[in-house]
């Protein structure tokens, strides 16, 4: 006897929609949506539920990438272990001026508000005050609800403070991990490129590399585009860069999106 073919449910358990909501977005209609997955029981002493909001980021996909075709591309949790990984790496010279644990919880920490707000890209027409408006109350839902009886509370406080101090961006520490955030993305944009052969078209996302600050990463940032311009030669083809790469719109958002608050 055959074995009963998978239902459509059964296959797509690795990839969760960020639920949509009318009117102003807050945290209770989106968790009020659901998604058919564990409760996050607030107010409790055990980590439990906190464990359960971390596989949303999992099933959730970044975004930009789906605009281009790529259906089944990374999640945020991939993007975000990558560039936790990355910070061990840091090139010595750099290394000794940084605290580089609170560099690797940072690369764990800055996306987790999408857990729940999803992965909001520079074209989806949300203002950035607005992102950061939803951003904010998920962090403080996660750190006070979830986690505001746990240990004491300390874990939680922790996390909305190195959250806060990468949205702020002014320690040595988020500049770099702000410019790790990019370098991940172009060393992603180049992966799929090179895997498709050169039918995916994701130039638009080599302007990222402009947005770079550190020496160190705009080394590496280059070590990369460097390459990319030897796969591009050897398909045939002109190599797609920043100019003429980004239309106009396109090119303020991305920005507005990648501007540091001062």
């Amino acid at each position: 006897m055959a074995d009963k073919p998978f239902s459509d449910r059964v296959k797509n358990l690795g990839y969760v929609p960020t639920p949509t909501v009318e009117g102003e977005w807050t945290v209770d209609k989106v968790l009020s949506a659901g998604s058919d997955g564990p409760e996050l029981t607030a107010g409790t002493e055990s980590p439990v539920p906190f464990f359960h909001l971390l596989e949303r980021l999992k099933t959730t996909k970044r975004e930009g990438w789906r605009r281009f075709g790529v259906e089944r591309g990374e999640s945020i949790a991939d993007h975000m272990f990558r560039m936790s990984i990355i910070t061990l790496l840091t090139p010595p010279s750099l290394a000794a001026r940084l605290d580089l644990p609170r560099c690797t919880k940072m690369c764990l920490i800055h996306d987790m508000a999408e857990s729940l707000v999803g992965d909001i890209t520079p074209v989806d027409g949300v203002p950035k005050a607005e992102k950061s408006r939803r951003e904010t109350e998920t962090v403080s839902f996660i750190s006070e609800s979830l986690l505001g009886n746990v240990y004491g509370g300390v874990p939680g406080k922790e996390l909305q403070e190195i959250w806060q101090e990468y949205e702020d961006g002014e320690t040595l520490e988020a500049r770099y991990v702000h410019d790790v955030d990019k370098m991940e993305l172009l060393l992603q944009m180049f992966e799929y490129e090179k895997r498709s052969r050169g039918e995916a078209n994701l130039s638009e996302f080599v302007y990222v590399s402009t947005k770079i600050e550190l020496p160190e990463v705009k080394a590496w940032a280059a070590e990369l585009l460097a390459e990319r311009a030897r796969f591009w030669k050897g398909q045939g083809g002109e190599v797609r860069g920043v100019k003429g790469s980004v239309a106009v719109g396109p090119k303020a958002q991305q920005d507005e999106y990648y501007s540091r608050k001062k």
